[in-house]
């Protein structure tokens, strides 16, 4: 079944997808959102696919949600709906909220950063201009993230007297720190590719016409190594990021003795020992 709004390409064990709604600068709608799940879903059935790089159609990467269907929500909502519970100090009131909160759907569009936060393979996100709201947090949900110079983020939500609920609270604090979340956060500044790098957001920067052949040339470098450790490496880092040393220590010891018995680990020894280049499978 062909996609309307998310083109696929595959080579060399890298998995493209490239966001596609020149209309709404690729906004994340619900039609694209089922998409990307089921070519997600694909990617990590798919042996032969080893790395997902994500894009969006120039110009933009993802311009977040669509603002139109904000209108439409508020007036689905009756007035005591919108008024409910809203007050200048609202923090006393979040318990309550939570506990009386309905459970997301499972693949509704909020949640898609997690979706590709969980991959069990490496993730690029190549960010090759507007990446606003959701489409920052789809960014920051991947492993690696390089970007060109005219790429543009932005915390938008605060604009729209929303909050960030992409998973970027998580994210960003863990990636530059809480002063400069707060500060992107609160004013939903927005930010070029050069100052992204300078904060931590993105591992490299590059000229927009040079920017999807470097993120091709890197994705397909990965591809070609021993993806099976790379999805590991991925578990241990996460996890470790809750963890005291001792504890991932432990967990890392479990891991190794997996890796040691994978096809992967016997390629890499025999070709040390032969002076070749390992010809890895991802198994």
């Amino acid at each position: 079944m062909s996609n309307n709004f998310i083109k696929t390409e595959r080579q060399d064990g890298v998995l493209k997808l490239t966001m596609v709604d020149l209309k709404t600068r690729n906004a994340l709608g619900p039609e694209m959102v089922d998409e990307l799940y089921e070519e997600l879903d694909r990617f990590e059935e798919t042996p032969e696919d080893r790395v997902l790089l994500l894009t969006g159609e120039d110009p933009s990467f993802c311009s977040g949600a669509n603002i139109r269907r904000f209108r439409e929500e508020i007036r689905s909502k009756s007035a005591s709906q919108i008024s409910d519970g809203v007050s200048g100090l609202p923090w006393g009131e979040m318990e309550a909220g939570l506990e009386n909160r309905r459970t997301a759907e499972p693949n509704s569009p909020p949640l898609m950063p997690l979706r590709i936060h969980n991959l069990q393979k490496p993730s690029i996100a190549a960010v090759n201009g507007h990446a606003i709201g959701v489409g920052m947090g789809l960014a920051l949900a991947c492993d690696i993230r390089i970007a060109s110079e005219q790429a543009v983020f932005s915390e938008a939500f605060v604009k729209m007297g929303l909050i960030p609920g992409d998973g970027s609270c998580w994210q960003l604090p863990r990636l530059i720190g809480l002063s400069q979340t707060f500060l992107l956060q609160y004013t939903g500044d927005v930010i070029d590719g050069n100052e992204a790098y300078r904060l931590g957001l993105v591992s490299k920067v590059y000229p927009k016409d040079e920017l999807m052949t470097e993120a091709v040339v890197l994705a397909t470098r990965i591809a070609q190594g021993a993806t099976y450790s790379m999805s590991l490496i991925k578990y241990l880092v996460q996890k470790s990021m809750d963890m005291d040393l001792s504890d991932s220590l432990e967990l890392a010891r479990v891991a190794q003795e997996k890796v040691q018995g994978s096809e992967d680990h016997k390629e890499a020894v025999q070709a040390f020992l032969e002076k070749r280049k390992p010809n890895f499978q991802g198994r």
